[in-house]
């Protein structure tokens, strides 16, 4: 049984960091990991993602430069440290596993296994 759990949201200011985790269990091959959100009245997006082989990682533009995904393939845990963080970043965030290709998928529909999610929101 696959299981992706999400740890490390909550609270914080406009400008602070948090740093997201998501523990994976069940995934008997190697996956392309990433983190997608959604925000209240909005679609789920693309955040980051990261290849299977820890290769190649992806990232949405308005994430460029301040968010970082990184893996520690041998506890299997899947990071997203966020920085510089900004209102519009307010979600909840969602890690999820996808099917094994040489870049990381930028749409929700690639991927096959899903979190439950943890709450980012950010005050001004």
């Amino acid at each position: 049984q696959v299981q992706l759990v999400e740890s490390g949201g909550g609270l914080v200011q406009a400008g602070g960091s948090l740093r997201l985790s998501c523990v994976a269990s069940g995934l008997t091959f190697s996956y392309n990991m990433g983190w997608l959100r959604q925000a209240p009245g909005k679609a789920r997006e693309f955040v980051a993602g990261v290849s299977w082989n820890g290769a190649s990682t992806a990232y949405a533009d308005s994430v460029k430069g301040r968010f970082t995904i990184s893996t520690d393939n041998a506890k299997k845990i899947v990071y997203l440290q966020m920085n510089s963080l900004r209102s519009e970043d307010t979600a909840d965030y969602y890690c999820a596993a996808g099917r094994r290709t040489l870049l990381p998928a930028q749409t929700p529909s690639s991927y096959d296994y899903w979190g439950q999610g943890t709450q980012v929101t950010v005050s001004t």
